[in-house]
């Protein structure tokens, strides 16, 4: 009897629970990056997709109006209660604190039950536009959780649009729109949040359901997060993992809950009728008693604490990661490309850590010719650095240029790699082929480039014979020289001495070969002899 009552009042509480509370609380339990567990091998850390948790983060915004002088009370005036638009005996003065309405009233703590606000200046200036921008801004990326919400202190406006930016600020993308006839302000058809799908949830709507005029339970506009992420976790968001693996997937339903600043901007403040009375001007003006945005710090999986410091929020990174976001490596440790972490699998996801790179681990699959490594980005690899023992390459395999692989030697021996030793003056370039066999010149032959060919002498390199004793014999008495010319008769000319020089000055008689002096007169050859070693090239 007791067991059957007790488990009636189990299934009764379970399910008055349930309806109390529809939403989880706890968005996962993303709340632990590391924990140290038992192996065969020992204590080993085992790492698991972390986040921090979420939280008001108004608490870290900046706000900027814009216009800047948008705010009331400077100079003062007097504007109408938002219950009897036609009691216009309330007071805005900047210089008194108790009349003062300035921007940071939108964010202070006052419970479900606000009585302070932020308070634009009267449309005294009608029918010019009373247009107001209030951008929040975290210089940070943050992901939203929970619905954003707005709270009006005035009428809420007819016109509105809620606009975020994913670059700090220099773009901007609308978010949802909001007015009393989306046709007319923004030529939409009204919709809601319900209409939308799965496949729609990224659809920018404009929505007539929060754009009413003066009732006192009208105060409230929300951007509506829970209810797109139902789309994939259910109703009461019981599906996480559906949810989670979405995320994972596709980097726009990402994107679309991360926001680096949000931006409202107001087009036209609550009428409440179809004309805008001009005798009571003081009627019409913007008031927000609070803003909520909950949401959390983008850390890409990396980390559970986000601080604030120097009015800037930054993730303390786990994982070897670093930056704003966690979104690289830290140095040493690009072994692999960074990448976020995955919520999946359920519960504990994969943290995708970085791995150490070279000197943090002293094998860099360098074939033992570095323990450094660097990750180039742009390539999406990892390569070796300042390779040792004349070695180059991704993982120091290649020889440097100017030597050439020892086939002898492993690809780990500290002489794999032998110089070339190429002749520079019968070589093309110092370097050589795989087998040591340098490039020569013409003419030049060798495995150094050190070696003539025939019918070519070396002489600063190798350069063709002029002459020779085989078979470019010197005529008329001439001798050879080093095979690069003839030492000629003094009546004697040409590169074989072939020729008499009266001929070229066109002086020859009949008898002047005969008053050639003697071929072989010891005096001429001493003479040309003193004359080759002065110019050895002149022929």
């Amino acid at each position: 009897m007791y067991l059957s009552r007790f488990l009636s009042i189990h299934a009764l509480w379970v399910t008055v629970s349930s309806v109390m509370q529809p939403y989880p609380l706890v968005w996962g339990h993303y709340d632990v990056c590391k924990t140290q567990i038992y192996t065969e091998e020992g204590k080993v850390w085992d790492y698991m997709a972390c986040q921090p948790e979420s939280t008001d983060m108004t608490k870290y915004l900046k706000v900027k109006l814009d216009p800047p002088d948008i705010t009331c009370g400077d100079p003062p005036e007097s504007f109408c209660a938002m219950g009897n638009p036609y009691m216009c005996n309330n007071e805005c003065d900047a210089s008194t604190p108790e009349l003062a309405h300035p921007p940071e009233l939108m964010f202070d703590f006052e419970g479900r039950h606000p009585s302070t606000f932020w308070q634009s200046a009267t449309w005294k200036e009608y029918p010019k536009p009373l247009q107001v921008n209030i951008t929040l801004s975290w210089s940070k990326t943050i992901e939203l959780t929970d619905n954003i919400v707005i709270t009006f202190e005035s009428g809420r406006p007819d016109q509105m649009i809620l606009e975020k930016s994913l670059d700090y600020g220099r773009t901007w993308q609308p978010y949802q729109y909001y007015a009393t006839d989306c046709l007319d302000a923004f030529h939409m058809d009204p919709k809601s949040v319900k209409d939308l799908s799965q496949h729609t949830v990224l659809e920018i709507i404009c929505t007539e359901e929060y754009s009413t005029g003066y009732t006192t339970n009208s105060k409230i506009i929300h951007f509506e997060i829970k209810d797109r992420f139902a789309f994939f976790a259910g109703p009461r968001l019981r599906n996480m993992a559906s949810l989670y693996g979405q995320l994972d997937t596709t980097k726009k339903l990402r994107d679309f809950f991360t926001v680096t600043d949000l931006r409202i901007r107001l087009l036209r403040p609550a009428v409440g009728e179809i004309f805008v009375d001009e005798l009571h001007l003081a009627r019409y003006f913007y008031a927000i008693s609070d803003i909520k945005v909950r949401g959390r710090c983008k850390c890409n999986l990396h980390a559970t604490v986000c601080v604030y410091d120097n009015s800037k929020l930054t993730c303390e990174c786990e994982h070897n990661t670093t930056g704003p976001d966690c979104g690289k490596c830290k140095k040493n440790y690009q072994g692999r490309p960074w990448s976020p972490g995955s919520y999946l699998p359920i519960p504990k996801g994969t943290a995708n850590t970085c791995i150490p790179s070279i000197s943090s681990i002293g094998n860099c699959e360098c074939f033992g010719h570095s323990n450094r490594c660097s990750y180039i980005d742009l390539l999406n690899t990892v390569i070796c650095v300042s390779c040792k023992h004349n070695t180059r390459g991704q993982h120091c395999e290649l020889c440097r240029l100017g030597y050439f692989r020892n086939a002898s030697a492993q690809l780990d021996d500290e002489n794999v790699c032998i110089e070339c030793y190429c002749n520079p003056l019968g070589s093309i370039h110092d370097r050589c082929n795989g087998s040591g066999f340098c490039e020569c010149k013409t003419g030049t032959t060798g495995p150094k480039c050190d070696e003539c060919l025939p019918g070519n002498s070396w002489h600063y390199g190798c350069q063709p014979n002029v002459c020779d004793n085989e078979l470019l014999h010197c005529q008329n008495g001439g001798t050879c020289h080093n095979n690069v010319r003839c030492l000629c008769p003094a009546a004697y000319t040409g590169i074989l001495c072939e020729k008499l020089r009266c001929e070229e000055a066109g002086s020859c008689s009949s008898d002047s070969s005969q008053g050639a002096p003697p071929q072989g007169s010891p005096a001429l050859l001493l003479l040309t002899a003193l004359l080759g070693t002065a110019n050895p090239l002149l022929f």
